[in-house]
């Protein structure tokens, strides 16, 4: 059993007008099948573990394991509601046999989604509700517009938003205040560097990474078999990892010269690259959670971090984030 005890910690801002949050935050989705099955009294324990450590933002989506995730959290939480802010992804469909349909984030969509997550969750309100993805057949103002009703009427506390590209940022922005923006962010993944992180600091957004670790291929995670929707990403396919490996042996040669393991360094990187980042972390387990941890005693120097970008730059990494559909459709990758 791993212990995990409080840990002190400046907090960080979401934004200009956001909540502080502790500087790493916990996401779910892995608990609920996303990456093979997962352990159910280690998930509970997991985040147990999250909330005594002082971590306060959890997150999730209504459709991780058709509401498995949000229903898995409600029992985690019970008397802790207030200890946490809750940051929920809304708007992509799925069929029964898991596939995925599309998105939906049209007001009436907007509304229907969030009764139903209070109702899983058990809770009066929700902290931060977002749309998972831009649909495009939906102008990002009426989607806003709708949170901004269920804010007026008390159900939400503030807006987020997910993978959407800088000029969707500012329209949305115009509509309501954002809180933070969540996307992909990781040593082999920068693409936010170009336009969207610019933009954020522009408008006073702040920023919720996800894939810190490449989902597992920075930390040298095993694939697991059939469930594991890594076997659908490029970077995972036989014909890319073998170099990608060789460059995370790279970023493990940076990490041992400074006596931390892979996954600190990885962590680490991303929260020494902007103060308004938060490191959303998928820890399945208390282990893989108090290594993450860890990353908060790991200090970088500039010359350390040119140093490690240097030994693992983005450019050299094989294979896109997601499939090539996926990557057409991204509003944050146009």
């Amino acid at each position: 059993m791993v212990m995990i005890s409080k840990i002190q910690a400046q907090p960080r801002a979401l934004g200009s007008d956001g909540p502080k949050v502790f500087p790493i935050a916990l996401g779910c989705m892995g608990m609920s099948g996303t990456y093979g099955p997962a352990d159910e009294a280690e998930s509970l324990a997991t985040i147990h573990g999250a909330i005594d450590a002082g971590v306060n933002l959890i997150d999730t989506g209504d459709f991780y394991g058709m509401g498995h995730n949000e229903m898995l959290i409600a029992r985690a939480l019970h008397f802790q509601r207030e200890d946490v802010l809750l940051s929920v992804k809304f708007g992509a469909q799925r069929g029964p046999d898991g596939s995925w349909l599309g998105y939906d984030v049209r007001p009436a969509a907007v509304k229907t989604a969030l009764a139903y997550t209070l109702k899983r969750l058990g809770v009066s309100y929700i902290d931060i509700y977002r749309p998972a993805r831009l649909d495009p057949a939906v102008p990002i103002e009426d989607t806003v517009g709708a949170i901004a009703e269920m804010i007026q009427a008390g159900y939400v506390r503030h807006i987020g938003l997910s993978e959407m590209g800088a000029e969707t940022i500012r329209r949305a922005a115009k509509v309501h205040p954002i809180v933070d923006m969540q996307i992909e962010y990781s040593l082999i993944s920068r693409t936010p560097e170009a336009a969207i992180f610019p933009t954020l600091r522009e408008l006073g957004i702040g920023a919720t990474a996800y894939g810190v670790l490449s989902r597992g291929l920075l930390s040298n995670s095993q694939i697991g078999g059939a469930g594991d929707i890594r076997n659908r990403f490029p970077r995972f396919a036989s014909e890319n990892l073998d170099a990608n490996r060789n460059l995370v042996a790279k970023l493990g040669k940076e990490a041992a010269a400074k006596g931390v393991s892979a996954a600190q360094l990885a962590i680490a990187w991303v929260l020494a690259k902007q103060p308004w980042i938060v490191p959303v972390i998928g820890a399945r387990t208390r282990k893989q959670l108090s290594d993450a941890l860890g990353a908060l005693d790991v200090q970088l120097r500039p010359d350390e971090l040119a140093a490690i970008e240097a030994a693992v730059p983005a450019e050299a990494v094989a294979g896109t984030r997601y499939d090539a559909h996926q990557m057409t459709v991204l509003d944050s990758e146009k």
